[in-house]
């Protein structure tokens, strides 16, 4: 089939290591070049639910991606990183946030680390950030819906893990810091609006996919509560 036939959104269980373009760009050699795109990043140390848009569900970008997102997270505590993930540099500092600690709920002004993808003065922060540029990230207000401690424990090292459901545009890695000395070693994406990460595939490794699962523009719009036009 060539791939300006393909038409449909593909819900991938992004692995750690690739980015999220890494992702799409295997996607689109799979299907014989056919259109694509995603809908809400992942870092590459994080894993989970990418919805992959191909052909006209392409259009579909927006308002995919202002739906709310579900996430879990293993967080390192009594220590900082300078970009909130395992990728940064670590400092021990043995502060403990409280157990259980305050978990923040409703609208939120919150500042993204440094090291993220927003553009500050028309450049990605992280770029600025990498040759140790000294800014300000501008707030911006985010709705978390559910933010729960799953599990804590002391040993080996302080860890705890929890669950969070927020709207589009929320850092997880700013919520954890905010917890006080503490940043994500793991995060996982596990559904964005109705779309679950136990309905995703695992990504092509590149060869051509001859019948990828992909979910109707129609049946997408239909689970959105969307008439299509």
């Amino acid at each position: 089939m060539a791939g300006g036939e393909f038409e449909g959104v593909l819900l991938v269980d992004k692995p750690v290591g690739p980015t999220s373009h890494d992702i799409v760009a295997r996607v689109r050699r799979s299907l014989g070049g056919a259109k694509t795109g995603h809908a809400g990043t992942l870092d590459p140390f994080a894993s989970g639910l990418l919805l992959i848009l191909v052909g006209r569900a392409t259009k579909l970008q927006q308002q995919l991606m202002e739906l709310p997102k579900r996430y879990e997270t293993l967080a390192r505590l009594g220590a900082t990183s300078t970009t909130g993930d395992p990728e940064g540099e670590i400092t021990v500092t043995g502060r403990l946030p409280h157990d259980p600690p305050d978990l923040p709920t409703g609208e939120l002004r919150q500042r993204p680390p440094a090291y993220s993808a927003v553009k500050v003065g028309g450049e990605r922060a992280y770029r600025r950030a990498r040759r140790g540029e000294s800014f300000e990230m501008p707030e911006r207000i985010v709705t978390v819906h559910a933010f729960s401690q799953l599990w804590r424990r002391e040993l080996p090292e302080p860890t705890a893990a929890f669950a969070i459901e927020c709207s589009s545009g929320t850092y997880v890695r700013s919520l954890i810091a905010d917890l006080g000395d503490a940043y994500c070693v793991e995060l996982r994406r596990t559904a964005i609006g109705p779309f679950e990460v136990a309905q995703a595939v695992a990504a092509p490794a590149g060869e051509p996919w001859v019948d990828p699962p992909l979910i109707a523009r129609e049946d997408v719009l239909a689970r959105l509560g969307v008439t299509p036009h």
